[in-house]
């Protein structure tokens, strides 16, 4: 970080100037001048490449910090499950000779930080000041019911933060467990009693009988239709044994899916996300015992299990609650150089501070 701030020019000192450039680059630049800087942050040796562990040592520093773990020496097996779950969403296309490590070229690391959009908003800001607010850093606080046993629960505080980090920072406040079928029964019409009452979005997580887990995020409550519903902040996902996210690609509006009591075949009852009817991208049937999934153009996404035929041995939802956005009221007070003040001393270093052009 050093390095890279004070442009490389190995005389240990650190101007205004570095310092100003730097967070322009790093927290104003475009994404490519971002993910570019990220990426040689983490290109230690400085030959375009990232080695499998050097990445490893990123994933494992990062979740030391947000997990607040005393002890970084101290690694269980399930920490280095976790770990390996969020490097098997790279692809390392390049082999070094020299060593027999898999790399990541700046391509593939662009395309992990895509997958894994905790990661890149992580990464993202290490620069900014280390609040509540800082993008990245934030995990939902994660309730349920008093007497629910916390080992039967699939969402790990390591999975809330991967799925958050489509959200904005007011989504990751509380996330209540509305539904388990574990808790209350593989029922349709008890999961939509259940969820009934909750306004906002939805996280739905489903274990199959393969172990595999994945899901998705519903933006609209889980309400009857004949035909797909939602906007484009709805997305799906998969936790185990490889994290990804799959946000919508624009391709369609075939989003989110709930039919109820339809009798015709051409409106499969179940609750669903993305592709086409009966070739959904997740589809649960309202029998809850049997699903399906597929690639689907919805989301850009692979079909989340081993097969595309799907028997969940555990179904989860969670409400989202959706705190207040960082004020807009705030945000008209005072002129731009006030209400900037980094742009402020960046100005300053052009003689523009007290000019508003």
């Amino acid at each position: 970080m050093f390095d890279l701030i004070t442009q490389e020019r190995k005389d240990q000192s650190l101007t205004f100037e570095d310092l100003v450039i730097a967070k322009a680059t790093y927290e104003k630049g475009t994404k490519d001048e971002i993910e570019e800087f990220i990426f040689r942050l983490l290109d230690i040796s400085g030959d375009n490449f990232v080695g499998k562990s050097d990445l490893e040592s990123v994933v494992i520093s990062i979740f030391n910090d947000i997990l607040c773990i005393k002890d970084p020496e101290v690694t269980s097996s399930s920490d280095q499950d976790i770990v390996n779950i969020f490097l098997s969403a790279a692809n390392f296309s390049v082999h070094d000779e020299g060593s027999n490590e898999e790399t990541l070229s700046f391509e593939d690391f662009r395309r992990w930080c895509a997958r894994l959009p905790s990661v890149r908003k992580l990464l993202g800001s290490l620069l900014i000041s280390p609040d509540s607010g800082r993008p990245g850093f934030r995990i939902p606080n994660l309730l349920t019911s008093k007497g629910i046993d916390s080992n039967i629960i699939l969402l790990r505080k390591e999975y809330a933060w991967h799925i958050g980090g489509a959200l904005s920072q007011h989504e990751l406040e509380d996330w209540k467990l509305l539904y388990h079928s574990a808790v209350n029964g593989h029922s349709f019409n008890t999961f939509l009693g259940h969820t009934s009452n909750h306004a906002g979005p939805t996280v739905l997580i489903i274990k199959d009988k393969e172990g595999n887990i994945y899901g998705g995020y519903a933006s609209q409550p889980w309400e009857r239709h004949a035909e797909f519903y939602g906007d484009m902040k709805s997305y799906i996902f998969q936790l185990n044994p490889v994290a990804s996210i799959f946000r919508p690609t624009g391709a369609n509006n075939n989003l989110q899916w709930c039919a109820v009591n339809f009798t015709s075949e051409e409106i499969p009852n179940g609750i669903g996300f993305g592709g086409r009817v009966n070739h959904f991208g997740l589809f649960i049937s309202a029998n809850f015992d049997q699903g399906h999934t597929f690639s689907c153009s919805t989301f850009g996404s692979p079909c989340l299990s081993n097969t595309s035929r799907i028997l969940p041995e555990v179904i989860e939802c969670w409400g989202v609650t959706q705190g207040e956005a960082q004020g807009k009221n705030d945000a008209v007070k005072g002129t731009v150089l006030e209400r900037f003040k980094e742009d402020r001393n960046m100005l300053n270093l052009v003689g523009l501070a007290n000019s508003s052009e």
